[in-house]
């Protein structure tokens, strides 16, 4: 009778052999690493290895089935078997950044981020961005002993009142990326090619500086943002060059909060949400590796490259 094969869950090397019983559960040690397990230990140590390579490794279904010779119900089967765990952090004082990333037009996860730690300590599934779901988080993780000295959101509105009573600081660049929306990175008026340039300047210089541009812009292009155009033969209106407007009403709106890092420097402030954005842009490559995935599986990838981070 030919023994069955056994992989070691630490080198996964097939060259294994018996070595007793223990407890009423089969040894085997393994020839290659020196190591010895039970077949429990096995079991468990290859599903972790399944699952780091699937995560971690963007290894598909079909490269992990071919890779271990094993179905692909199978190998589907045992990543099931993994649970994923909650960041185990110490609660404390920390600037936190919080951002929320889309998977299409429905499903998105938003997270808050310790600066200071460098690590993610809450995340949840929304299917829009509202402000009540920042509320949400911030009750919850001070709840749980966090405290917030400062916070960094992007430039939606009433965002930053969640943290109103901490000093906010508005992403200089989603603040750019704003006000190129509402112009383009070409405008083709010389209001919007001037106050492109001045948003350009926004992490070159300073609130005073950057305030004393806005108001030159805005007393030369005065009557040309506020320019009206009625419909015919009716009372309505609308402004002639709303795109303009809507960028340099983006601007004045946010000026507040645009340079708070600058005023307090003891808080090492980041002037962009970039240590998330920039994780959000990895996170979604190897998500797109597993494409298809039913809703509950995805939340469980995303959870572990999240705590991993």
């Amino acid at each position: 009778m030919v023994n069955k094969r056994v992989r070691c869950p630490y080198c996964l090397s097939l060259q294994t052999k018996k070595k007793g019983k223990q407890s009423g559960r089969q040894r085997y040690g393994c020839n290659d690493c020196g190591k010895r397990f039970q077949t429990k230990q096995r079991e468990t140590g290859l599903v972790n290895k399944l699952w780091e390579e699937y995560t971690h490794q963007k290894q598909t279904l079909t490269e992990l089935s071919n890779k271990y010779k094993k179905s692909h119900v199978w190998v589907r089967t045992r990543l099931d078997q993994v649970k994923t765990s909650i960041p185990n952090i110490q609660p404390q004082k920390t600037v936190i950044v919080a951002d929320t990333t889309f998977w299409g037009r429905h499903y998105g996860v938003c997270v808050f981020r310790s600066w200071n730690l460098r690590r993610n300590i809450w995340w949840g599934e929304v299917e829009t961005e509202k402000v009540s779901h920042y509320h949400y988080a911030r009750k919850l993780l001070e709840e749980r002993g966090w405290t917030f000295i400062a916070a960094v959101v992007d430039g939606r509105r009433g965002l930053a009142t969640v943290f109103k009573d901490i000093p906010v600081q508005i992403c200089q660049f989603h603040q750019l990326k704003t006000v190129t929306k509402y112009l383009t990175r070409k405008p083709k008026t010389e209001a919007g090619k001037e106050l492109r340039k001045l948003a350009l300047t926004l992490t070159k210089t300073n609130e005073e500086d950057f305030a004393k541009a806005l108001t030159i812009w805005e007393e030369k292009y005065h009557n040309f943002y506020t320019e009206k155009t009625y419909v015919t033969c009716t009372n309505h209106w609308y402004y002639t060059h709303k795109n303009v407007r809507s960028a340099y009403m983006s601007l004045k709106r946010n000026l507040p909060n645009l340079f708070t890092y600058q005023k307090y420097p003891e808080l090492n402030i980041p002037n962009t949400t970039n240590t998330i954005d920039g994780y959000f842009a990895s996170l979604k490559k190897k998500i797109a590796q597993h494409h298809g995935l039913r809703r509950d599986r995805r939340l469980r990838v995303i959870s572990e490259l999240l705590n991993r981070s």
